[in-house]
């Protein structure tokens, strides 16, 4: 599987499950159980990868903006709701965090923002394939700490200067 039929397969579960994350991931998980084990596993990596990449202060302080608070677990259940939002608002929000303003034609604070079961579709589609668990995928873990500089997440000035446009539109 390519990064083309990786993102196509996230566009077209998410458009099936009108952009709700849950049923995304039940979708993403019949999908992939419809092919073979090495191609959920390519799946895999490229989930895995883009979630690493997205491992980022910037970006963790804009899902703090955009969920009024993001702990540990909210940020990386964040990271892979962003993945399933499609290569678009994936790629936009890497290159600029505060871009999600824009890039988010809605958002519902009840439903979005939280993609846990997303990170764990390629998992279960294996392990119905195979009745084992998948192995490692042999990429390189995140880093211990997210990439770039740390920010205070509490100074609600330094957010709303950071993020002019996700503070103005989701917390203005």
């Amino acid at each position: 599987m390519d990064e083309t039929e990786f993102w196509e397969l996230v566009d077209d579960t998410r458009e099936a499950a009108e952009g709700d994350p849950e049923e995304q991931a039940d979708l993403l998980v019949e999908r992939l159980a419809q092919l073979d084990p090495d191609s959920v596993l390519d799946f895999a990596r490229h989930f895995e990868s883009r979630y690493n990449r997205a491992y980022r202060w910037d970006l963790w302080g804009a899902a703090w903006v955009l969920l009024d608070g993001a702990s540990d677990d909210a940020f990386d259940f964040f990271r892979c709701w962003l993945i399933g939002q499609g290569r678009h608002v994936f790629e936009g929000a890497v290159h600029d965090p505060d871009s999600l303003a824009e890039l988010l034609d809605d958002f519902d604070e009840e439903i979005d923002g939280d993609g846990e079961e997303l990170g764990y579709a390629a998992d279960e589609a294996y392990e119905q394939l195979t009745g084992t668990v998948a192995p490692d995928l042999g990429i390189p873990p995140a880093p211990p700490e997210p990439e770039g500089t740390p920010l205070d997440f509490e100074n609600e000035d330094l957010l709303a200067e950071r993020y002019p446009r996700l503070w103005e539109r989701f917390r203005g």
